[in-house]
């Protein structure tokens, strides 16, 4: 990543200056542990901390400078004090050898004078044994070490972990401001696709980015036709379920149950209410006047499971298919 120009997002501000006033104190935390949804930029921040903290002349706001020889180091991504450990794998743990590697290089002085950043990305994926080996390294604190732990989950870290850490929770942006962003970032995307496309991201703005280049909304959209056609016996589940399989199954799950939830919050509202699926908003309130609502609640209960049977070694098509089926039942109730 460039250093020619640091900058942070727009809804970072009030998280930097929290970072800003350590080092304006003096207190740069030994560890530091940043968390928060998918799409806020956590990553990025976690840069800006590092790179400023590694930087020979900060500006007079904190950041980096993105001339000097250490910045220039940063931007080869060759910099010898500025150290990354991540899964090796999407959805693969880290591991008690990437631990021990880390700590073996933690008892090493730091190249330059100043500090040593490591940044531990997706940290609540660590093993029990990586866990237990980096309890460690947080015990015995390493010279001019700053580690700042990412995680989009900070409950499935060890209580002994997050205890030795100063934590900032980035906050989800208002409206205003992701819609500002996005509409910058995609000048294209109409004002109604950008409300649709915070709506789906849960407001976190580099995701709704994502879901805009991507063709999420589309496939949501396809997906919604399948589930009506299910619904009104014009498709089987099982044949959706087997063209579904291919597609990101967190994403399918969260689309279901947000439908599930709309059309709760639709049978108790006769106004429209506050839904995820706004401008499906009639197809759900219809379906909600003729469905029971006790249906609706099993239907929502087997989704929830089925969200914590994500990743394990069920197979995806019968996930799917055992939900379909119940929505299918569901609608054949009279």
């Amino acid at each position: 990543m460039s250093l020619t120009s640091p900058s942070l997002l727009p809804w970072q501000q009030h998280d930097w200056r929290h970072l800003q006033a350590y080092a304006e104190q003096g207190r740069i935390p030994q560890a530091l542990l940043l968390s928060g949804k998918n799409g806020l930029g956590k990553r990025h921040l976690a840069n800006q901390f590092a790179y400023s903290l590694l930087c020979e002349k900060p500006r007079a706001d904190a950041m980096a400078c993105g001339r000097c020889q250490r910045c220039l180091l940063l931007t080869a991504e060759t910099h010898p004090d500025f150290i990354v450990m991540a899964p090796e794998e999407s959805g693969k743990p880290i591991t008690v050898d990437q631990v021990r590697q880390l700590c073996v290089r933690l008892t090493l002085k730091p190249q330059f004078d100043g500090y040593r950043v490591i940044i531990i990305e997706s940290a609540e994926a660590m093993n029990t044994n990586a866990a237990n080996a980096f309890l460690k390294c947080l015990e015995e604190p390493a010279e001019r070490s700053v580690i700042i732990l990412i995680s989009e989950k900070p409950s499935a870290l060890p209580a002994t972990i997050v205890s030795r850490c100063q934590k900032i929770r980035l906050a989800v942006p208002g409206k205003e401001t992701l819609d500002a962003w996005l509409e910058q970032q995609k000048p294209e995307c109409t004002a109604s696709d950008r409300s649709i496309l915070s709506d789906l991201a849960q407001h976190a703005p580099l995701l709704a980015l994502k879901f805009a280049n991507d063709g999420t909304l589309s496939l949501r959209n396809t997906c919604f036709n399948a589930w009506v056609a299910i619904a009104e016996g014009r498709s089987h589940p099982v044949m959706v379920a087997e063209t579904w399989q291919k597609l990101p199954e967190t994403a399918l799950i969260f689309w279901m149950t947000s439908w599930v939830i709309d059309m709760i919050k639709c049978a108790y509202h006769s106004q429209s209410p506050l839904l995820y699926n706004p401008d499906l908003y009639k197809t759900l309130q219809a379906s909600a006047q003729r469905l029971e609502l006790k249906g609706l609640y099993q239907l929502y209960d087997l989704l929830l499971i089925s969200r914590q049977r994500l990743g394990t070694t069920l197979n995806r098509q019968s996930l799917f298919e055992e939900i379909l089926i119940q929505w299918l039942q569901l609608n054949q109730r009279k």
